[in-house]
């Protein structure tokens, strides 16, 4: 075990994009039962590992790679709050600890200053552009100014690994604009940026009011220009999309592009473990009222015919792919169950030799290549 999820659910209020566990607070935080239901929480999920390890193994402590703490707004908790949570979780010296912070909530460099000092290491701010009428329409609580100040107060906090979220192929987007925001996210210090494309999720309030989104052809020529400018800048695209200078993936995150187990803990939170009976998916009550009565979670072991298709669904968005050998290693299968289906895709010229990586054409068609790897329909034919 190397990486640990802590899910904390408020928010000031919920955009109508958003189809993550959040929840607007209406009243006080509950930031002390919280703190002390995701403590026994750990307790219990680091237990459980345990146990699934193997028997030479049981008793070994897994030290904690990367910590992320994301929401919702995890932000509107106390540094005192995180601190008593890292010095109860196991980490290992060098783990990677990143906080999410909402430009409309992050306060002074001597604030931001007292999260480091509790053990975060790392921001990840959600800035999703820059442009204010967009910023409107998002339905976010911060403007421009907001996020240029948080970014000023992350930097002279002393943190080295900073995250800015940005979307593109926001209704009205022009790709000039597009870029625009990518060239302000660079010049405030950013060593990392996701940039990921907005697409209207079930269940949300832009699903039932969906607003008008540019053509497929005009977010294709922003994506590329943009991917293009990042690279000028130093931005090294590793997944579908991460942007890092050299040194700055998100560990946390390449944990689960390369399928690695993960603990999940908070309401709604999910996890992956591996145990005797398989590889396990674990989910928490979403409702937080509900999670604070009851830390248990709920598992899913994945059909083996399933886990090709997991696996690939993950990897596959990483640039350099996996080496063959991970496929074994993390799904419990031998490479021969999906040899023939790799083998055709190279001789289409979509995934490369050597490698589960995809090709610059295949990585065009990502979604198309992953679907080859489903289980067989039962009712086809």
């Amino acid at each position: 075990m190397t990486a640990l999820y802590v899910h904390l659910p408020w928010c000031v209020r919920k955009c109508p994009y958003c189809d993550f566990n959040s929840h607007a607070l209406r009243a006080a935080l509950p930031e002390e039962a919280y703190v002390k239901a995701l403590l026994a929480d750990y307790r219990r999920e680091r237990e459980r590992f345990a146990r699934a390890r193997p028997p030479s193994l049981r008793g070994v402590g897994p030290s904690l790679r990367s910590v992320y703490f994301g929401g919702g707004t995890p932000s509107l908790f106390s540094p005192q709050a995180f601190e008593r949570l890292l010095r109860a979780f196991h980490l290992a010296p060098d783990a990677e600890v990143t906080l999410e912070v909402n430009p409309g909530t992050a306060e002074t460099a001597g604030a931001l200053r007292a999260y480091a000092d509790a053990g975060i290491n790392r921001i990840s701010l959600g800035a999703q552009t820059f442009d204010g009428a967009a910023l409107r329409r998002l339905g976010r609580i911060h403007d421009a100014a907001d996020t240029e100040r948080a970014a000023a107060a992350i930097r002279n906090a002393g943190f080295r690994a900073f995250n800015i979220d940005l979307m593109f192929g926001l209704p009205q987007q022009s790709t000039a604009q597009a870029l625009d925001d990518l060239t302000q996210a660079i010049a405030l210090g950013a060593t990392h940026v996701s940039w990921y494309q907005l697409t209207i999720e079930p269940k949300t309030a832009f699903a039932r009011h969906p607003p008008r989104l540019l053509d497929d052809d005009a977010r294709a020529e922003m994506a590329e220009a943009g991917q293009a400018l990042l690279a000028r800048h130093g931005f090294r695209r590793y997944e579908v999309s991460a942007f890092g200078r050299d040194g700055e993936q998100a560990r946390h995150n390449v944990n689960y592009w390369t399928f690695g187990d993960y603990l999940g803990i908070g309401a709604g939170a999910h996890g992956k473990v591996t145990e005797g009976r398989g590889v396990v998916r674990t989910e928490k009550a979403s409702q937080p009222g509900r999670y604070l009565a009851d830390q248990s979670s709920i598992d899913t072991v994945i059909a083996p015919t399933s886990l090709p298709v997991e696996f690939m669904m993950n990897a596959l968005r990483l640039v350099e792919g996996v080496e063959e050998e991970a496929f074994a290693a993390r799904s419990g299968l031998p490479f021969a169950t999906v040899r023939d289906e790799v083998s055709r895709l190279r001789r289409e010229g979509l995934m490369r030799e050597g490698r589960l990586a995809l090709t610059p054409l295949g990585y065009r068609h990502l979604d198309t290549v992953v679907a080859r790897f489903l289980p067989p329909d039962p009712d086809a034919g």
